[in-house]
């Protein structure tokens, strides 16, 4: 469902809580702060909803992390994509694949590691070895494959349509949503958030969210606190199968060759790059991928299937990670700012465990900690003291 609205129209002077940002985070905190009665609910996107990097997501849902929040945050979330018509009255678009992952050689330890501490938190996941790999899918080269992680409840699904969904629901319940008001500053007295300041006006309300990605940083920075959010160009190729080659399949993380990749739909493929070009300009992009550096991540996703040589580019799309030290989100309350807060940088594994983000974050603003999930260790000033997160059993490529 499309989710629309005027500019600007009818700004509200008043509100208990605005939200920044209608993307599938700011959706989604919307959505469960509506589901509880949470008051006068305001979200303002400064384009249209999921106009950002939600509209441009390649949406992988899967369970493998080697930090066991995320974990538990991505099955938290897995649960509400399989359950998503009772959840927001939609059918959704969660596409039930299958997922591998594959990481290198010497990391096999880890990985045995890592799928053991994620069936401890009941994810259904199962090593599997490369002969059995190669069973499951034809296709690939998986001659250097020793072992692998399997989880056939995962897939992929749509960002956009995620966004709308939820803020489609939200707004049902009461919420109210401006498009293309964006907020120049928050308004700060004396150590307490009091309201932001829109290109429409000024509204006032005690608990502020930003939901911002790559924008968060220069509005923060207005309000005297340095996020560590780096902005960053990636982009992806969606390709047409090639003649005999089997259509749907697993989706992949793929350390050896440094890419991801998925079906989409029936007769083509996604194709992405771990690694992406700083520095970047969220508002100022390429709008269409494309040239040797698409080439060369179709190259590299080629060793693993190889079919995908003789596969023609349909098309490019690009977008702008928010980056943090760590590659881990900022969720939780600005320090010296009472009612202040952010979630932002989930450099781009953000929409897997969107469901989730919007529940804990709900649950943080309304009983003052995350519930379902205990998100403390994202705070946001965590890097003051050099403390970013790092998993035991981490990979090198996390």
């Amino acid at each position: 469902m499309s989710v629309s609205s005027q500019p600007g129209a009818s700004l509200p002077k008043t509100a208990d809580i605005v939200i920044l940002g209608a993307g599938v985070m700011g959706a989604a905190i919307a959505f469960h702060l509506a589901k509880r009665g949470a008051g006068k609910i305001v979200v303002l996107e400064k384009d249209h909803v999921a106009r950002g990097g939600s509209g441009r997501s390649s949406a992988l849902i899967r369970m493998h992390y080697s930090y066991p929040p995320e974990v538990q945050l991505a099955l938290v979330s897995l649960k509400m994509f399989q359950n998503w018509l009772e959840l927001v009255g939609e059918p959704g678009d969660f596409r039930k694949t299958g997922f591998v992952r594959i990481v290198h050689p010497n990391e096999a330890e880890r990985l045995r590691l890592n799928v053991e501490m994620q069936r401890g938190f009941g994810v259904n996941v199962r090593l599997i070895t490369g002969q059995e790999l190669q069973e499951l899918e034809p296709d690939w080269n998986v001659e250097e494959v020793e072992l692998a992680a399997y989880e056939p409840d995962s897939g992929y699904g749509d960002g956009a349509g995620a966004a709308n969904d939820f803020l489609s629901r939200a707004r049902e319940l009461g919420v109210t949503y401006l498009s293309r008001t964006a907020v120049c500053s928050f308004q700060v007295e004396s150590g307490r958030v009091t309201g932001v300041l829109t290109q429409h006006g000024a509204m006032s309300a005690p608990v502020v969210v930003a939901a911002t990605g790559p924008w968060t940083r220069p509005l923060f920075q207005q309000a005297g606190y340095d996020l560590p959010i780096e902005s960053e160009f990636h982009q992806v190729a969606i390709l047409k199968n090639a003649p005999g080659m089997r259509g749907g399949g697993c989706a992949c993380i793929d350390s050896v060759t440094a890419t991801y990749f998925r079906p989409d739909g029936a007769d083509k493929f996604l194709v992405g790059d771990f690694y992406g070009k700083r520095p970047a300009d969220p508002d100022n992009f390429p709008q269409g991928a494309g040239g040797e550096s698409l080439e060369e991540i179709i190259e590299r996703a080629s060793r693993r299937v190889p079919r995908l040589e003789n596969a023609e580019v349909m098309r490019g799309v690009t977008g702008i990670y928010d980056m943090t030290p760590d590659s881990r989100p900022l969720l939780g309350k600005i320090p010296g700012v009472d009612g202040l807060f952010v979630c932002a940088g989930f450099s781009g594994m953000g929409f897997k465990i969107s469901p989730a983000v919007g529940l804990v974050m709900s649950e943080l603003l309304l009983d003052g900690m995350g519930k379902t999930v205990d998100i403390s260790s994202f705070c946001p000033g965590r890097f003051e003291g050099g403390k970013g997160i790092r998993a035991e059993f981490e990979y090198v490529d996390d």
